[in-house]
């Protein structure tokens, strides 16, 4: 994956320097040299690409209250602080299963706490699943999660934030037929309509299928947007901003790679699905768009095997300029067994990305990097 200009070391400047000058004239002295700190300055420049910087690593939860943990997701908040979210309970699916979310506030993850459930009424309760955050321009913070028995049946429902995540609306549900974003935070667009990645899978378990919805700037008037998904089998996309105001989805897959579409018209209509060169075991992967245009994907960089958790034991960060073509620049973990999955990342505001992800489905890891 790494480019031509990453394979050039200062050995091979010095070459390139030396041995014409040894027979050159003292103004051809002078071209090699310009020509020498030329090529110095964009070693430079591509190695940087290719590294990012540890700046802190911890799991967030000191003590987890249950025992399992997963499908964690991140927001920044307009007080600088972080929240973030996850479902946890007894395991994956059990009724007991709820929306937990914990604060980042003065260098320390606050306790636990639970804001959403799966109850329905007091003889009906179901687990809760897939809570993803997201940060509005106007301030609001809305946290979308899903209800149900299982991914095939369940329903949408939102809570939302005015101050900051410290108190939240009655639980809402979501229109037939809209889900809200299935695990990846939605992205607001420039006239502050909220595009939300999503997906279905069907009761018989044999079709995914990829979708867009888009809503307003607090999470209502929602439109379903299709996607022709005829020739792969994909969930739970990715969206990512490109010059010239186009979108691109990234999407996890059945066929060991990460799958792709792009649309030019804000959303409302997405070309044909085409297979990445990055690889993809059936597991979830997240990315976003820095505020200098760069592309960043959190992805786990194996096939699948005969477990459905084959392929999830390391955890890496790649980096792209055009949304195609990656860079792995940092290993999050890498073990020889164990399950390190579903990230989520942002950008903030001082440059740095954070990154959550499951951790063996015990707790869940934060780590911020500087690139």
């Amino acid at each position: 994956m790494g480019g031509k200009a990453a394979k050039l070391t200062m050995a091979d400047i010095v070459i390139f320097v030396a041995l014409p000058v040894l027979h050159r004239s003292h103004n051809m002295m002078k071209k090699y040299m310009l020509i020498a700190a030329l090529l110095v300055v964009s070693l430079f420049a591509a190695n940087a690409q290719r590294k990012a910087t540890l700046v802190r690593e911890e799991f967030i939860m000191e003590k987890p209250p249950v025992p399992a943990a997963h499908a964690s997701t991140i927001t920044g908040l307009p007080d600088g602080d972080l929240l973030a979210s996850w479902f946890g309970g007894s395991r994956e699916s059990a009724p007991d299963v709820c929306i937990y979310v914990a604060r980042f506030h003065k260098g320390k993850w606050s306790a636990p706490s639970i804001v959403a459930s799966g109850v329905v009424n007091d003889s009906t309760r179901y687990a809760a699943w897939n809570p993803v955050l997201i940060t509005t321009k106007a301030g609001r913070v809305i946290l979308f999660y899903k209800a149900g028995p299982n991914p095939r049946e369940w329903w949408g429902m939102m809570i939302s934030s005015t101050d900051n995540g410290r108190s939240w609306s009655a639980p809402e549900r979501l229109p037939d037929n809209i889900l809200g974003p299935i695990k990846n935070k939605p992205v607001q667009l420039a006239d502050g309509s909220i595009l939300h990645p999503s997906s279905t899978e069907s009761l018989d378990e044999k079709d995914w299928h990829i979708h867009v919805e888009l809503s307003d700037s607090t999470g209502h008037q929602w439109k379903r947007v299709p996607i022709d998904c005829d020739t792969f089998g994909v969930i739970q996309p990715s969206a990512l901003f490109h010059a010239g105001k186009r979108l691109q989805m990234l999407c996890r897959s059945r066929q060991n790679a990460i799958v792709q579409t792009w649309s030019t018209d804000n959303g409302q209509t997405w070309s044909p699905l085409t297979k990445q060169s990055m690889l993809n075991p059936n597991s979830g992967i997240d990315a976003v768009t820095t505020a200098k245009g760069q592309q960043v994907l959190v992805y786990n960089p194996a096939m699948s095997g005969k477990d459905w958790w084959n392929g999830r034991n390391e955890l890496r960060v790649a980096v792209s300029k055009d949304g195609e073509h990656w860079k792995d620049i940092y290993v999050l973990v890498k073990e020889a067994k164990g399950e390190f999955s579903y990230p989520a990342i942002i950008q903030t505001k001082d440059g740095l990305l954070h990154i959550t992800y499951t951790y063996d489905r015990k707790n869940i890891r934060y780590v911020v990097l500087k690139l």
